[in-house]
């Protein structure tokens, strides 16, 4: 039978939704400092070479760096507010029957 989650209550869920958007936030500007630092090496090493180049490096980092602050911060929301162990797994039950 599944648990109900922490994340079913309504002033729990939007404390914890607006604590995953304050991370998203500060990855953002974090982000933007990355692609400025990433930016200024390119240009640093090898001067100007393509303004292509530079648009695919700060969209490559702009890319990595928030997709990887999405997932981390969606498995520490899950993780946080009790949603993993909300499930009901069946299989858990015939590989560990003492659970």
């Amino acid at each position: 039978m599944p648990q109900p989650s922490r994340l079913d209550d309504p002033l729990y869920a939007s404390v914890a939704w607006a604590r995953y958007w304050r991370l998203m936030r500060g990855m953002a500007k974090f982000t933007i400092v990355c692609i400025a630092v990433s930016l200024t090496i390119l240009f640093y090493l090898h001067g100007f070479v393509s303004i292509h180049m530079y648009i695919a490096t700060a969209g490559g980092v702009a890319l990595t760096l928030m997709l990887m602050a999405a997932l981390m911060g969606l498995v520490f929301l899950s993780s946080e507010s009790g949603h993993d162990e909300s499930i009901d797994d069946p299989v858990s039950r015939t590989i560990y029957p003492d659970e």
